[in-house]
């Protein structure tokens, strides 16, 4: 749902873009100004920061009190996996990078999939539900293993939030040094997701011709910035 706010709330200046990952794809694709890149991204480990920020102050007396006082990264009172995600105890750091890889990678296949004006896409207006909707399915399969981040700014920034504002550093060291797979892992698989759809399908679509239209082509804009995710 936070999501989809925000793609609403944002779209119509940014295109809706709240991941560092989906920002560095469409960068990468011409989907996007790399003048662009450097705002957007400070942008959103600010906002990711001021949103875990807001949360420990909504929580704060819950949280201070849950545990004795104490707050805690791993354990059974453990709350710092409220901010960020951390792995299951069974989880080695190869299969935690390939997970975030392959997770973001669908998201952004998806992405590309949705905004390509001469595929089927969706209804203007209702692409922020859609994508909504997308991570929920993604998480909700790939989620068991630590998470399912798919964001680097909703993952570091309110990591680096927790180790200030009480959780200490163990919150980098915790899961053996596992903090840095969801910041590299999910730019990894934009990447990879933005290319396997670019080299599988966009080369591959037929020169449109000018003179025919369809019901699903007349009201598609050519090319839309707006992408997100998480």
């Amino acid at each position: 749902m936070a999501v989809v706010m925000a793609i609403y709330v944002t779209g119509g200046v940014s295109g809706g873009h709240i991941n560092p990952a989906v920002s560095l794809a469409m960068c990468l694709f011409g989907r996007m100004k790399w003048s662009k890149l450097p705002f957007y991204v400070g942008a959103q480990f600010l906002g990711a920061f001021a949103g875990a920020a807001i949360l420990f102050g909504i929580y704060y007396d819950a949280l201070t009190n849950f545990a004795g006082g104490k707050l805690l990264t791993v354990g059974e009172n453990a709350t710092a996996h409220i901010f960020a995600t951390y792995p299951a105890p069974y989880l080695s750091l190869v299969n935690a990078f390939i997970d975030q890889v392959v997770a973001t990678m669908f998201l952004l296949l998806v992405v590309f999939a949705i905004f390509d004006s001469r595929n089927l896409g969706v209804p203007r207006g209702l692409e922020p539900i859609v994508i909504g909707l997308l991570i929920i399915v993604i998480a909700s399969s790939l989620g068991l293993n630590s998470g399912c981040a798919m964001n680097p700014a909703r993952d570091l920034s309110p990591r680096l939030f927790t180790a200030l504002a009480g959780w200490g550093f163990e919150v980098f060291t915790a899961g053996n040094n596992f903090w840095w797979i969801p910041v590299v892992g999910p730019l990894v698989g934009g990447v990879i997701g933005g290319l396997i759809y670019v080299l599988v399908i966009e080369i591959h679509h037929p020169e449109p011709d000018p003179d025919f239209k369809t019901e699903l082509s007349e009201d598609k804009p050519e090319k839309c910035e707006l992408s997100v995710i998480m």
